[in-house]
């Protein structure tokens, strides 16, 4: 199988590349970190890992990023757009430069990969895109306003191409991981309930992509407890949230 990743060289999308390797497979990695994508090359066989440096906020280059793949090695089974970003932000200091970064990373980059690769994809009548979301999508939390949003837009945004590409053979999925241990999340100054390791979280996407389902979360006791807030009524989740700030 051929894959493709984006935002490889650290965290998730980094460890994904690895153990995708170990099975066998043949692997493209893309971020902006050249030197890390080449670390990580360095540590397999030759050949193993293509290494296509990329910023997805650039849509020429990520036609050319695509294009140069499927020159190299072919058209990708699986393409796993994890590349994002966070940045804590708080209501009393409104940063809208801030707001326009992490919109343009998380939900235009993403959108410029999908633009790349789609038509092959639709032309062929196959292959499998895997969108890297967030539980944070679920609903607003403090602190996470521009991060969430972008999130919020990731998981709409799927839900509304899903049954479109169905119909043409593509199968799209939507990962929605809670907290995972990676240089992201190391930002974080506040408790992260259910940390996963990042191997162990890679395994539980890759059974996910591997089971055909739309939504992929994990760990599921914390995923399935962020989805049962998306059920309360609107005053009560607000409650809860302004009690989590008294604590915090």
């Amino acid at each position: 199988m051929i894959i493709w990743i984006t935002g490889a060289s650290s965290g998730l999308g980094r460890e994904l590349a690895a153990q995708y390797v170990r099975d066998g497979h043949r692997v493209c990695v893309s971020a902006r970190g050249v030197e890390a994508l080449e670390a990580l090359a360095g540590e397999h066989a030759p050949g193993e890992i293509g290494v296509y440096p990329l910023d997805i906020t650039d849509a020429a280059a990520a036609q050319a990023v695509f294009d140069r793949i499927v020159a190299d090695v072919g058209v990708p089974d699986l393409c796993i757009l994890n590349a994002g970003t966070h940045v804590p932000d708080r209501v009393t200091a409104i940063d809208p430069e801030r707001f326009r970064q992490v919109m343009t990373i998380n939900v235009y980059g993403t959108v410029t990969c999908l633009a790349a690769l789609m038509p092959a994809f639709i032309a062929r009548g196959s292959g499998h895109v895997a969108v890297v979301s967030s539980v944070a999508g679920y609903r607003g939390l403090p602190y996470a306003a521009a991060y969430g949003a972008s999130k919020a837009a990731l998981i709409n945004m799927c839900e509304g191409m899903q049954p479109e590409l169905a119909a043409c053979g593509v199968r799209l999925s939507v990962v929605n991981p809670g907290f995972v241990r990676t240089p992201l999340t190391d930002r974080n100054r506040f408790s992260m309930p259910f940390l996963m390791e990042v191997d162990d979280a890679a395994r539980s996407m890759r059974r996910g992509l591997a089971s055909g389902r739309f939504e992929i979360t994990f760990p599921k006791r914390f995923t399935w407890l962020l989805k049962g807030f998306r059920l309360l009524p609107i005053a009560v989740y607000l409650w809860f949230t302004r009690r989590l700030l008294r604590k915090g």
